[in-house]
C-alpha cells in the first residue's frame, strides 16, 4: 500500500476539499514540518505532499520508497531537483490555477496605491473628512491608469492575465525582456527601458538564479519618481533593504508586496516596519489564495498522484 505524507497541511485552507486518491493508500496529515522532522516523517513515505517545506539531499537520503513529490503550488525553489534526477523522484507541481486570483489581487493593490486608499481611510478614520469643511477631502494625490505604462516582468499565465486587466483599464502594457539577455524580439522591451519609463511595476516571474536580487537600488533610482512596484509572486526577486530605501527616500511612489524572501516575517522585519508607511502595503501571502484557486489547486494536486499512480504522470518537472 502506498504511504502519502502531507508535510504541511495548513498551508491550504480547512474549507477546501482535499478528496481522497482513487488507489489504496494510507494518508498521513502533518500541518506543519520543521526542517528538522522532515527526514523522520518523510522516511516511509512513497509520495510526498509539499508545498514549502525545503526537501533536498540531506533530508531525503533515507527516504528509500520515495517515488513521487507532489508540490501543492507553482514554485519549484523548495525542491532539490537535482537530486531529484539523481534518485529517480518524479516531481511534479500545479499549474495554472492561480490565473484570475493572482492578477486580482495584483489590481487591487495597483489601485489601492494609485487611489491612495490607504492614506485616505486612516484621514477619514482620524476625523479629518469632517473637520475640513469641504465636502471632498484633497489630502492624497490620486492617479489614473488609464493610458499609464504598465511594466510587466514574466510572461507567463499570470502575467499574460495581468496584462489583459491592464489592457482593460486602458493601460499601456509591456512585457520587460530578461535581465541581461538581450535578443527577445519585438514583442519584448529591453529591461533598462521598462525600469526607466513604467509608471506601474508588477513581477510575475519564478525565482531562479537569474531573477534572484533583480529589483535593487539601481533599479530603484532608474524609476520614475511617481512609479509604484508591486510583487505577488517571489519574495527574493526585490532586495528588500534596497525597497525599504526607496519608499522611505521616495526613489519611488508607492510599493505593495505580498510575499517576502523569508515568511512569516518577525515583528522587526523591515517590511512589516515599513508597512506602517502609508504608501507601503504589505500582505500576509494571500494573492494566490482565493477559494476558487485553493479548490482548483487541491483537485489538481490528486490529479498528479491519481495520473502518476496509473502510469501517466501529469505536469512533470524532472
Amino acid at each position: 500500500m502506498e504511504k502519502i505524507v502531507v508535510l504541511d497541511r495548513a498551508t491550504i485552507a480547512q474549507n477546501i476539499i482535499v478528496r481522497a486518491p482513487v488507489f489504496a493508500h494510507e494518508w498521513v496529515d502533518y500541518d506543519s514540518t520543521a526542517p528538522d522532522q522532515v527526514a523522520s516523517r518523510a522516511e516511509d513515505a512513497s509520495i510526498l505532499v509539499v508545498n514549502k517545506v525545503r526537501v533536498n539531499r540531506g533530508n531525503l537520503a533515507g527516504a528509500r520508497r520515495l517515488k513521487l513529490i507532489a508540490v501543492a503550488a507553482t514554485g519549484l525553489d523548495n525542491i532539490d531537483l537535482q537530486y531529484c534526477r539523481e534518485r529517480g523522484i518524479t516531481v511534479s507541481n500545479i499549474r495554472n490555477y492561480a490565473v484570475h486570483t493572482v492578477p486580482e489581487h495584483a489590481f487591487s493593490l495597483i489601485l489601492a496605491l494609485s487611489r491612495n486608499l490607504v492614506g485616505y481611510r486612516e484621514d477619514v478614520h482620524a476625523g479629518k473628512w469632517h473637520r475640513s469643511g469641504q465636502f471632498c477631502f484633497f489630502n492624497e494625490p490620486v492617479f489614473d491608469l488609464y493610458e499609464k505604462r504598465l511594466g510587466i516582468y514574466g510572461e507567463g499565465s499570470i502575467g499574460q492575465s495581468v496584462a489583459a486587466l491592464g489592457r482593460a483599464f486602458g493601460m499601456e502594457v509591456v512585457f520587460a525582456a530578461h535581465k541581461g539577455v538581450d535578443g527577445f524580439g519585438p514583442l519584448y522591451t529591453p529591461f533598462d527601458e521598462v525600469v526607466r519609463t513604467a509608471d506601474v511595476h508588477t513581477l510575475h516571474c519564478p525565482l531562479v538564479p537569474g531573477t534572484r536580487g533583480m529589483i535593487g537600488l539601481p533599479e530603484f533610482r532608474e524609476m520614475k519618481r511617481n512609479a509604484i512596484i508591486i510583487n505577488t509572486a517571489r519574495g527574493g526577486l526585490i532586495v528588500e533593504d534596497d525597497l525599504v530605501k526607496a519608499v522611505r527616500d521616495g526613489l519611488i511612489a508607492g510599493a505593495a508586496i505580498d510575499v517576502l524572501a523569508s515568511e512569516p516575517p518577525a515583528d522587526d522585519h523591515p517590511l512589516v516596519l515599513l508597512s506602517r508607511q502609508r504608501n507601503f502595503i504589505l500582505t500576509p501571502h494571500t494573492a494566490w489564495a482565493s477559494t476558487e484557486a485553493m479548490q482548483t489547486l487541491s483537485d489538481q494536486l490528486i490529479d498528479n498522484i491519481e495520473n502518476f499512480m496509473a502510469g501517466s504522470p501529469s505536469h512533470v518537472c524532472t
